[in-house]
């Protein structure tokens, strides 16, 4: 039978705080923070020695435990370590009367939630209560009372925004505040859905009015895909700077600020969104980056290096050869190389030879895992699962980094003095929402854009192009027209209609008109290492 003596709330019976057991041989001068505890409705059990607590620990689920590092019999250190034999996740707080480095090692090396250095005050404990034991409810509660009190202060910036710059920052407090919520599991998550839906209908009103301007203004419009060499590229290239460029396809902002947190250690950041142009899909967006143009110039200048969307052929197969036309019209002499990274085999490769790429001027990486994950939650039933919403979507992503070779080569660029650029040619948003649209055999499979001839729908639904060349996209006949979907709509055929709504309902596509798709994330980093 387990000799420890046992003190308990009165109040059993009532809903508890949490039962926490408290070791140490001289319990009996500690009766004043039992009791203290007690009246702040927690349960206390209490041990004597090490062999007690470990005996208790075997017979009942404690919520925390407070650990006297200096016992006689088995150590603090030694009942630590058989604690955490028993319950890995629980929660052990040390209670020291010594200071000593080493001793404050081994315990932080064994995983302890926190540390008291004795005497330790009331007030110190109950903080440490609401720090390992409260810490969730306390964030919800922080959390819920934040996005309350913002609520109205982000409708009205939605109401007014009038600039991009305007509608870079409504789209950055949504993001905060998803992130805030989600982590809290809140209630509040419904009402920051609503929201993000409102702006998004206003956010593509905004980019209906002004797209076409925007296109036609190079060098008076916010920075789009065709701008990023020349606007964010080439300066530091020109300032003698080792460039890698980073491209991660089909990457969203909310996934940067995921990944971001594994890379803060090693880098400091500068971090911008920018414009992707429509349609917000690869051929289009990641080619305009490459080459500098928009596509209709592409297709004109280098026939030979565009792919037309009826065609079999690949569309991202030309990226290398673009980037040297950028490269040439520009009169860069610079050296450079390119490489598409599509497992984790080739990304291993790329950090094996890592030291040759220190011999270029500038470096371009392509990473497609978060443009393959997309696709797999599509097409998997398994994988949509695992990424059933943005929270379960960016807990992947953020995981895969962790995991991937592709942290290893952060972790090389980390000793070098380059600078790196984190970015995308596009997002995607969760559809739910599907409008008819109807196209001959020619019309591509896109769901949230369509190009072809007699394209019929409702204008009402869309943003549509009747001509193209307004918009520098390429028209294959005389009569192509682009209509692109928004907000969280996606475009689905009569024929078979039902079927085809619930295999695509609640996917992540890319292609047309969102926050999502197009406020995309362009990231200047550096190590902190660097003089």
């Amino acid at each position: 039978m387990c000799k420890a003596l046992q003190m308990t709330n009165s109040k059993n019976a009532t809903t508890l705080n949490g039962t926490l057991l408290w070791v140490d041989d001289e319990i009996e001068l500690l009766k004043a923070y039992v009791i203290f505890l007690q009246k702040k409705d927690y349960e206390v059990v209490t041990a004597t020695n090490g062999q007690d607590a470990l005996d208790l620990c075997r017979e009942r689920t404690f919520d925390l435990i407070f650990l006297d590092e200096n016992m006689p019999g088995i150590s603090g250190l030694d009942t630590l370590s058989q604690i955490k034999e028993i319950n890995p996740t629980i929660p052990v707080v040390m209670v020291t009367k010594s200071e000593e480095e080493n001793i404050m090692d081994q315990a932080i090396g064994s995983k302890i939630a926190d540390y008291l250095i004795k005497p330790v005050n009331p007030n110190q404990i109950f903080l440490t209560l609401k720090k390992h034991l409260h810490k969730r409810e306390i964030e919800t509660d922080v959390a819920n009372t934040g996005y309350q009190q913002n609520f109205s202060k982000i409708g009205m910036q939605i109401n007014d925004s009038c600039s991009i710059e305007e509608w870079k920052e409504v789209y950055k407090k949504l993001v905060y505040w998803e992130l805030e919520l989600a982590d809290t599991g809140s209630e509040m998550t419904d009402l920051l859905k609503s929201q993000k839906a409102e702006a998004n209908n206003e956010f593509a009103k905004f980019v209906r009015k002004n797209y076409i301007d925007w296109v036609n203004s190079p060098d008076d419009r916010p920075m789009m895909s065709p701008d990023v060499f020349k606007k964010v590229i080439f300066p530091l290239m020109q300032n003698g700077e080792k460039v890698f460029l980073v491209v991660f396809d089909n990457f969203r902002f909310d996934q940067w600020r995921e990944i971001s947190k594994q890379l803060a250690d090693d880098f400091v950041f500068d971090e911008q969104l920018y414009l992707s142009i429509l349609p917000t899909a690869t051929q289009y967006a990641r080619n305009a980056i490459f080459s500098g143009l928009m596509p209709s110039q592409i297709a004109q200048m280098y026939p030979d290096l565009w792919v037309d969307e009826d065609e079999e052929e690949g569309k991202n197969l030309n990226e290398e050869p673009l980037i040297q036309t950028l490269l040439d019209r520009y009169r860069k002499r610079n050296t450079f190389s390119y490489f598409k990274l599509n497992n984790s085999s080739e990304s291993e490769k790329l950090v094996d030879r890592f030291k040759n790429l220190m011999n270029n001027d500038l470096n371009v990486l392509v990473i497609n895992f978060i443009d393959m994950l997309s696709h797999a939650r599509t097409e998997s039933r398994m994988v949509r699962e695992l990424a059933s919403d943005e929270k379960a979507y960016r807990s992947i992503t953020a995981s895969w980094f962790r995991n991937s070779p592709v942290s290893e080569l952060f972790k090389e660029l980390a000793k070098t003095d380059a600078k790196i650029i984190i970015t995308t040619d596009h997002g995607s948003i969760r559809v739910n929402n599907p409008l008819k649209v109807i196209g001959d055999k020619n019309t591509n499979t896109n769901l949230r854009y369509k190009l072809g001839k007699n394209l019929s729908y409702n204008p009402k639904q869309v943003y549509e192009l009747k001509n193209p060349k307004i918009a520098y996209l390429p028209s294959p006949n005389i009569s192509t027209a682009y209509v692109f979907a928004q907000n969280e709509d996606f475009f689905a055929y009569p024929n078979n209609y039902n079927y085809y709504v619930s295999y695509y309902k609640n996917t992540f596509q890319h292609g047309g008109i969102s926050m999502e798709e197009m406020l995309i994330p362009i990231v200047t980093m550096q190590s902190k290492r660097r003089k």
